[in-house]
């Protein structure tokens, strides 16, 4: 069966990308980012073909926003309106990893967010967490909100290295069934050091 997962994290600048690399990578599937918003000559759908060395599949994004800031700001400014109808999940045989906007409630209009989008896709969510001072509440909010939702927390990521203390609370309120996956710190994001997080992942 194919897979479907959608990447979001418990803030902005926290690894998504790295680990949407990383699934990708392990499961030789398609990438979608639906809302690009800022760096426009460096996206994130680019890096990802370039982490991947060229060999994935990259469907376009819905929107492609000059402004880096949250989604329904960037559109804004641009006389753009983002509407829930507007996304359609890309038709693929394959596996697709579907790369949030920053967090869960980071929104893409002013009544909207990113975990309304989650919900109409209704696919699998994988939580990316980074350890720093907030992360317990960032991360048990995040977790509540999925579960409020009905929706299904299949993977959590641990992006480097992560406090024992930290991790201990957080582990005790992730659901039974959701997957716990740690990608250690790179020195260097390569496409090779990619290829090896991706080899030594076991799902």
């Amino acid at each position: 069966m194919k897979e479907q997962l959608f990447i979001t994290g418990i803030g902005t600048e926290i690894g998504k990308t790295i680990c949407a690399a990383v699934l990708t990578q392990y499961l030789k599937a398609d990438y979608w980012k639906p809302v690009q918003s800022g760096e426009l000559h460096a996206t994130d759908s680019m890096r990802i073909y370039d982490l991947l060395q060229g060999d994935v599949v990259i469907h376009s994004e819905r929107y492609k926003l000059k402004l880096a800031a949250s989604p329904h700001k960037s559109a804004a400014l641009e006389a753009v309106s983002i509407a829930l109808a507007d996304f359609e999940v890309p038709t693929t045989d394959n596996h697709l990893v579907i790369e949030g906007a920053g967090g869960l409630f980071v929104p893409i209009n002013d009544n909207h967010f990113m975990i309304d989008l989650i919900q109409s896709f209704a696919v699998p969510v994988a939580l990316v967490v980074k350890d720093y001072l907030g992360c317990i509440n960032h991360t048990l909010l995040s977790i509540n909100a999925i579960k409020q939702r009905n929706l299904h927390l299949k993977y959590v990521l641990f992006n480097g290295g992560i406090d024992p203390d930290s991790k201990r609370v957080i582990v005790q309120h992730i659901p039974a069934d959701t997957r716990v996956i740690h990608i250690p710190h790179l020195s260097a994001v390569t496409a090779q050091a990619i290829r090896n997080l991706a080899h030594d992942l076991t799902l």
